[in-house]
């Protein structure tokens, strides 16, 4: 999901006359700042941490560090940051003195990485001239814990006959999808429903951070990889024990994007992952090793940061920018997995010439279209082809800045893997103004639907309906709504407010998020999780519901339904007979595959928004759930970004 900002500017920048005139006269500066800073950190902890967070990560306000208030206005300096920091506490401002407001701003520069010689002066003209920001280029700080290398149990892999058959019997997940089709589906039956009530945890691993965890794990002969927003770390699959962990501090950026990372993808001892400021990155799966690292997009001028988990097929890694609001013009592209050197590139808003682009009204409202992906991509490697869930047109809901369909946005776009030329779409919501992300196009599966057997693909997002196309006719066959609809003609003159006041459903966070339906082949049914929410401006949380569906993958009917008191964004995941998923509440839950009776529910004390991700080491079955933090605007009490496993006592 992403962010939608509302910051107000009202007090942040103070004329420098007034700065003045509010300031004593400046004695000399002492020759280091470490006192200036401690003092601002004892302040900061008794008078900002409450919302800004122990870690100036945020918490109920912004964060203040990387990707926080400094970074979202290129060329503060540190008397702009005295000036916005003055303003604060919340609800209390100018209740400090003027020298607690300079030591706060020491240790917030501090914090960012801002280099300070001496104590931050009371003159204003001598704020001005120091910055705010790193300097551009400036060397990002990595740390690399490893204790345990297991380079010799990856063994180089997987390899591309391992990850071709992942969708068959294999106790690893080796997607953050599961396989290729993103079935989410694991042959697996030691859990069973006959047992699956007796699963407790027997290990726990914390990130050490409280940042929204909508990670998926992957699990690869015993290890365990897991993304942070900050961290990617290896732990043992069975025990939990730390094998490494890498940390990278992030580069100056924007946006909810900052906040998070999907989750990574592995293939010949490399670790491959899309930072949200812009960075592709390969890892030694072994050690934990940076191999290389590239330069892709810059966030800060509207190149977006990258919220998918890449796909890597052959020797290509697949991937795209998200955060459309922010003015990206979206595409997806292949880069070498040996390297990280660009081989392909496709617009998902088309530029000048390309087809697609009579179907905007100028090259202007094309430079910052949106499409931008952030979604479940799929693949079928038989065919060669990748699938691609495009977002939404920007601006969101002006539509009449930008007539016409704008392709290729909100549509399932298919494309040559190896080339990035494009084979066929579908666009499922034309002309969009209701911010309707498509946000899958996965899983891919197979069924026997009127009389035949079709080869499949789900098409999925925020609008809140299963589309079900044929991936060799490219017809749509069925599609179920599986959330509240009502309304979508209608305009909204702002997020969820239409010009009669009428209810718009799905709202703004509505619909199908960033976790995808699963296809269970024994069942022959999909698993869809859905938000229930129409209007988040007026209405509270506890207007807000969502649903776990199960459907006929043969007739596009509803087999079962399971009602959650909260908007279910956790990813499905189903073995031959039971389905796993988690619920905001924090409840991991599991369902009887066919009748959706519950059969398990355990609470973790932190939402889960990731994934339930079912394997087997040495024989033994477990499943790991990620759970922690999620957004602040589905309201409710975050908790520390946490990885459970839970096996058969």
């Amino acid at each position: 999901m992403k962010q939608i900002w509302t910051i107000s500017m009202k007090h942040t920048l103070l004329p420098m006359f007034l700065l003045a005139l509010a300031l004593p006269i400046a004695t000399a500066a002492a020759e280091q700042p470490e006192a200036q800073i401690k003092r601002g950190e004892t302040l900061y902890a008794a008078s900002c941490a409450a919302c800004h967070g122990a870690d100036l990560k945020g918490k109920s306000a912004l964060d203040l560090a990387g990707s926080g208030v400094i970074s979202r206005w290129p060329g503060w300096t540190a008397a702009d940051l005295f000036s916005r920091v003055r303003t604060m506490p919340y609800g209390a401002p100018g209740s400090l003195t003027p020298q607690q407001y300079l030591d706060l701003t020491a240790f917030i520069l501090d914090k960012n990485g801002i280099p300070l010689t001496g104590d931050l002066p009371a003159e204003p003209a001598v704020l001005a001239r120091i910055p705010a920001q790193p300097e551009r280029g400036a060397r990002r700080d990595e740390t690399l814990l490893t204790k345990r290398d297991i380079t010799a149990e990856i063994g180089g892999g997987p390899t591309q006959a391992e990850l071709d058959v992942a969708g068959g019997k294999t106790t690893d997940w080796l997607f953050s999808t599961h396989d290729y089709g993103g079935q989410r589906f694991v042959d697996i039956s030691q859990i069973n429903k006959g047992n699956v009530a007796s699963l407790r945890p027997v290990c726990v691993y914390q990130l050490g951070d409280t940042n929204p965890f909508p990670a998926n794990p992957i699990v690869y002969k015993g290890a365990m990889f897991i993304t942070g927003r900050n961290s990617v770390v290896s732990i043992d699959a069975a025990t939990c024990r730390l094998n490494w962990r890498y940390d990278r501090t992030q580069r100056v950026a924007q946006g909810f994007a900052l906040k998070l990372n999907r989750g990574v993808a592995i293939k010949e001892g490399k670790l491959v992952f899309g930072t949200a400021d812009g960075y592709l990155i390969a890892l030694d799966a072994g050690t934990g090793k940076k191999l290389w690292q590239r330069e892709v997009t810059d966030p800060a001028n509207n190149g977006g940061g990258f919220q998918s988990v890449p796909m890597i097929y052959d020797d290509l890694v697949v991937i795209g920018p998200g955060a459309g609001e922010q003015g990206v013009k979206g595409w997806v592209g292949a880069f070498r997995l040996a390297t990280g050197e660009p081989v392909w590139k496709f617009n998902l808003v088309p530029d000048d010439g390309e087809p697609g682009a009579e179907t905007w009204p100028s090259t202007e409202s094309r430079r910052h279209g949106g499409g931008a992906p952030w979604g479940t991509m799929s693949l079928d490697a038989k065919a060669g082809l990748v699938y691609v869930p495009a977002g939404n047109p920007t601006p969101d809901f002006d539509g009449d800045k930008r007539p016409g369909a704008n392709l290729y946005t909100c549509s399932v776009v298919v494309l040559d893997v190896r080339t990035g030329k494009l084979v066929w779409y579908h666009q499922v919501t034309p002309h969009d103004i209701h911010d309707y992300d498509l946000t899958q196009a996965a899983p891919q599966f197979s069924a026997t639907v009127a009389g035949k057997l079709r080869n499949l693909v789900v098409a999925a997002g925020k609008e809140g309906v299963v589309h079900v196309l044929d991936r060799d006719s490219h017809e749509q066959l069925y599609e179920l709504p599986v959330t509240t609809r009502q309304n979508n003609d209608k305009v909204w003159i702002q997020p969820d407010v239409t010009a009669d006041n009428s209810t718009v459903c799905p709202g703004l966070i509505g619909g199908i998020e960033w976790s995808g339906p699963a296809f269970n082949p024994a069942t022959k049914m999909l698993y869809a999780a859905s938000v229930d929410w129409c209007r988040i401006a007026r209405d509270p949380g506890d207007m807000s519901r969502g649903y776990l569906t199960a459907i006929d993958a043969t007739t596009g009917k509803m087999a079962w339904r399971y009602n959650s008191q909260r908007p279910m964004v956790a990813a499905v995941t189903t073995t031959p007979d039971l389905v796993f998923t988690g619920e905001l509440t924090g409840d991991l839950l599991a369902f009887d595959a066919k009748t959706g009776k519950e059969l398990f529910r355990f609470n973790l004390g932190a939402p889960i928004s990731g994934g339930a991700v079912p394997y087997a080491v040495a024989g033994k079955e477990y499943v790991a759930v990620a759970s922690g933090a999620v957004a602040a605007y589905w309201q409710v009490a975050p908790g520390a970004s946490t990885i459970t496993v839970f096996a058969l006592r």
